[in-house]
């Protein structure tokens, strides 16, 4: 199923694939796992196996329907690097991304290894940000893995930001997304760590997009920090939103 989306840094979602398990603390709340359950009850029939992985062949061209150009968030319900998700079908995937080249896909997981072992597999359209979630600084470690990978724009999603992350090696890396956690037992964020990598971004010229401050209640804590939003966007022919020249990407 695919659906205009929410998220302010995308357009659109596209679920070839749904269902997860959790692997790290950044999932303890999981917002798909809810909505799945969700879904599930009203009958919809991708969900039909709950949060369990599913793999859905009819969504796989949806894409290639789409005319007008978009910005596409894959598998906000899952993660297509998933271990159960066979490296076959990863590539189809992948060869509907460059199919549908006038859409910008955006793919991110939390099975940073799994990326980097199969990138040598994979042909790497332009029109595909390939990035990892990085929520404390013990999964730091997944940010090494990225810069293996031969995706031409390479991200970082830290939401649910639960803990600083000083010193980031933000080398080849195109674009930085902050968010708090939000829903029912949502963590705090401390505003200290969000600057932080907010001053890192703008020292080492990464665009820098601030999501969230979360909470039970985000639309009532706002995306403002310091006064202001923060959108700034990777720029594909070589400048961000802000004006400032992006990295050149390392591999």
């Amino acid at each position: 199923m695919a659906t205009n989306s929410s998220i302010e840094w995308t357009d659109t979602t596209w679920n070839p694939l749904t269902g997860c398990t959790k692997i790290s603390p950044g999932c303890k709340h999981c917002y798909a796992e809810r909505m799945a359950r969700r879904l599930k009850a009203m009958g919809q029939p991708n969900y039909a196996n709950g949060f369990k992985l599913t793999l859905h062949e009819d969504m796989l061209d949806q894409p290639l329907s789409w005319r007008k150009p978009r910005t596409v968030f894959v598998n906000s319900m899952s993660d297509l690097f998933h271990r159960d998700v066979p490296t076959e079908f990863i590539q189809r995937v992948f060869s509907v991304m460059r199919r549908a080249s006038q859409h910008r896909f955006q793919v991110l997981t939390k099975r940073s290894k799994r990326v980097a072992d199969l990138s040598g597999e994979i042909d790497w359209p332009e029109n595909v940000w390939m990035g990892v979630s990085v929520e404390n600084a013990d999964y730091a470690f997944r940010i090494d893995h990225l810069r293996q990978t031969g995706a031409a724009v390479k991200f970082l999603s830290v939401e649910p930001l639960l803990g600083p992350l000083p010193d980031l090696n933000l080398t080849g890396i195109d674009w930085v997304i902050v968010g708090g956690e939000s829903g029912p037992g949502a963590r705090t964020m401390n505003s200290e760590w969000v600057m932080d990598i907010r001053d890192q971004c703008v020292a080492a010229e990464v665009p820098f997009f601030f999501k969230q401050w979360g909470g039970v209640n985000k639309s009532r804590t706002g995306r403002e920090l310091e006064g202001r939003t923060w959108d700034e966007m990777p720029d594909t022919k070589g400048e961000n939103s802000a004006g400032r020249m992006a990295l050149p990407i390392v591999a």
